[in-house]
């Protein structure tokens, strides 16, 4: 790994500091070439700091340690992306970052689709919803709805209907994640059973 050290006139290059599980960017820090060799021989992230002009250990006063996962080098070779898993809040304020962002596993449009069926299943008596109108149903219609997709799924997938084996796919997922809502849970509850599996 080649890092240009020498391109900013203060020997100091970006340090982009993100989760090695929920890809969430945690803070930027500035890492010398020493912060980098006591980085990678302590395996806990440590910058330098412009403020206090010295070597600085994320974590060495609150406990907050960053444990080092890895580090990549970008395409210049003037910023470094280091991945990590985060003991505690990353920002000094208290947050999960530096942006006040809660670092949670983000699932892109499947985690919007988790937040409507949240706001639907608080407001169960809304007339025009479907997903409403399930949750008024109970958690019976709820995992009978599961099944009949799970079947309809299993025939599409034996049949050459690529479009209703997706469409049929898209209904069976959505009505899970409704069944996991009925019960409590989400799909991050999910995925953390399956990391620990894996």
């Amino acid at each position: 790994m080649e890092i240009d050290f020498n391109k900013n006139p203060d020997g100091l290059v970006p340090a982009i500091i993100q989760d090695a599980n929920t890809k969430n960017v945690l803070m930027l820090g500035y890492m010398n070439q020493e912060a980098l060799e006591v980085t990678q021989k302590t395996q806990k992230v440590t910058f330098y700091s412009r403020t206090k002009e010295r070597l600085w250990t994320k974590g060495e006063e609150s406990g907050n340690f960053l444990n080092l996962v890895d580090i990549k080098v970008d395409c210049d070779n003037d910023t470094l992306l280091v991945t990590v898993n985060p003991v505690g809040p990353t920002c000094h304020k208290g947050t999960d970052t530096c942006w006040a962002e809660e670092n949670v596993q983000v699932y892109g449009f499947l985690s919007d689709l988790e937040d409507i069926i949240t706001s639907r299943k608080n407001d169960p008596e809304n007339p025009g919803s479907y997903v409403a109108s399930l949750f008024r149903k109970g958690i019976n219609k709820i995992a009978q709805k599961v099944g009949e997709e799970a079947v309809e799924t299993v025939i599409e997938a034996k049949d050459d209907n690529e479009e209703l084996f997706l469409n049929e796919s898209a209904d069976l997922l959505f009505h899970y994640l409704i069944l996991l809502q009925a019960k409590g849970y989400k799909l991050n509850d999910i995925a953390q059973v399956l990391q620990k599996r894996h």
